[in-house]
């Protein structure tokens, strides 16, 4: 109904390379992480990390489905953390570049992260301002030809291994939301240091880390934009971000039903498969309902976004669901594979750890909550 022999054949290809590429390599890389300038050239020499980016800065110029294929086969790599990773180079840190970046900033770094030649991150989040976007205090202060940047940022995905960062920082006072900036920040420049990597609960494969910065001098040509206006460029960026989660939660949930219900056929529990108990059929069921609706309400916000329409409501409204769909079904499909859920051997404790943080990143559930209330006048 959606996707088309065209787009099938580019979900075969992307399937065929996280089989080959990826997959064998998942228990390895949650132990030392993914080394992702090796994966994004790869992953770049196949055209994947520029779907919908011109083709005049190495993209695809493709559409939304496109995109959708992506993200949906990501959904069946065996770890959340790759996948994030991934999003992170395509979804949330080269947006705000390409829809209001000038050519300079497009040429080098959005042509490098499409080619899989830089690893791009996404600087936003520090120790005292995560949902609350406004608080943070990381500052950068105009000086001649250069902003001298101050602060520090933490939870950032492929922190220890990006080459740029796409960072907000604080350039004024008094614009209320206008007194910010995005800039595109290098690692290599003097001041900058990866204080430390974070050890986390889940998304092991990737790396996550806290950063500083200490009087780093930005060039003036890597402001995204104009100054003062890196806050509204940044809240337009999380709707790529949001949106990157619902079509590889759909996806993933299917298959953590499927190989619970293949575990429940073989699993002998008085005498009998764990699958004849009907508690069981129908908890299943159930999830496979609430999972239809949505991949409906993912495949409906890509018919608007082909429209050109608005997706605030609607993506808030399936960041929130599929945060509470995925938890839901991975906490449920452990607690049926018994004690064998809890085995870190077993896939399913992964995706139990890896799935608690989509309620809480790219805006918490309580964010998303506040936002649709106020969309809807109360």
């Amino acid at each position: 109904m959606y996707f088309n022999e065209t787009h099938e054949a580019f979900r075969a290809s992307v399937r065929r390379f996280i089989d080959r590429e990826i997959n064998p390599y998942m228990d390895e890389w949650e132990e030392k992480s993914v080394p992702l300038h090796d994966l994004f050239k790869k992953m770049g020499e196949l055209g994947f990390l520029g779907i919908r980016y011109d083709p005049k800065y190495g993209g695809q110029g493709l559409d939304y489905w496109y995109e959708t294929v992506l993200l949906e086969e990501a959904g069946h790599i065996r770890g959340f953390g790759v996948s994030t990773a991934i999003a992170v180079q395509t979804n949330m840190a080269t947006p705000a570049i390409d829809a209001f970046g000038s050519e300079y900033l497009k040429d080098k770094y959005l042509r490098g992260a499409i080619a899989g030649d830089l690893v791009a991150a996404i600087a936003v989040t520090e120790p005292d301002a995560g949902s609350d976007v406004f608080a943070i205090k990381t500052r950068a202060v105009r000086k001649g030809d250069h902003y001298l940047l101050n602060g520090s940022k933490t939870y950032i995905t492929n922190g220890t291994q990006a080459d740029f960062l796409t960072l907000l920082a604080k350039t004024g006072d008094d614009g209320g939301y206008h007194s910010f900036g995005l800039f595109v920040v290098p690692t290599d420049l003097p001041g900058f240091v990866v204080s430390k990597k974070l050890d986390k609960l889940g998304l092991r494969s990737s790396d996550t880390a806290e950063l500083f910065f200490d009087n780093v001098a930005v060039p003036v040509e890597n402001l995204i934009g104009d100054e003062g206006e890196g806050f509204i460029y940044q809240m337009k960026q999380f709707q790529h971000e949001r949106f990157t989660l619902l079509p590889g939660v759909h996806v993933c949930v299917q298959d953590m039903i499927e190989m619970t219900v293949d575990y429940l056929k073989q699993r002998i529990v008085f005498g009998k498969p764990l699958i004849t108990k009907q508690v069981l059929r129908h908890r299943l069921a159930g999830w496979l309902m609430k999972n239809e609706c949505l991949k409906q309400l993912t495949y409906h916000i890509v018919r608007m976004k082909m429209d050109g329409r608005d997706v605030t409501r609607e993506i808030s409204m399936g960041k929130l669901f599929a945060g509470q769909l995925i938890a839901e079904v991975a906490s449920g499909c452990l607690q049926m594979f018994g004690g064998m859920g809890f085995m870190n051997e077993t896939l399913i404790s992964r995706y139990f750890r890896d799935s608690r943080i989509m309620s809480i990143g790219a805006g918490a559930d309580e964010v998303m909550y506040e936002i649709i209330a106020r969309l809807e006048g109360f």
